[in-house]
């Protein structure tokens, strides 16, 4: 069984809207919607390897990414650890460095259907974040 570390980045504009990617047709959970990130590599923190992921993947620089939420996910294939960072602050405009496509959509308009199923839980908590704020 795989098990992975995974840091996330929920790229957060002033207008409320979030930055989403679609992952590749040949990768695990295809063509499905997702917050960019990946990978955690030896010796790396969370934090870092954020900040690493969404140079390489969204061409922005992120600066005071803060840990929103840490989920465990179980596949029958691996076991991941997700590290949801709030990134609001970055230098750069995000796009589509490794030609996926990306977009920003408003926080409403996230629907957790369209993103892999670990993602569901931070999307819920994202929105109620939003109205309670």
């Amino acid at each position: 069984m795989k098990i992975l570390q995974i840091a996330v980045g929920i790229i957060r504009n002033p207008q409320e809207q979030i930055f989403i990617t679609q992952r590749a047709a040949d990768a695990h959970m295809a063509n499905k919607w997702e917050f960019p990130g990946g990978k955690i590599e030896q010796g790396e923190s969370p934090e870092q390897a954020v900040i690493r992921e969404l140079e390489e993947e969204v061409g922005i620089v992120a600066h005071a990414p803060r840990l929103f939420d840490k989920l465990e996910y179980q596949f029958p294939d691996r076991h991941i650890t997700l590290w949801f960072y709030l990134v609001e602050q970055w230098q750069g405009e995000p796009w589509g460095k490794e030609g996926q496509p990306g977009c920003w959509v408003a926080l409403d308009e996230l629907d957790a259907d369209k993103f892999p199923p670990a993602n569901a839980p931070v999307i819920t908590k994202l929105i109620h974040a939003d109205r309670e704020g």
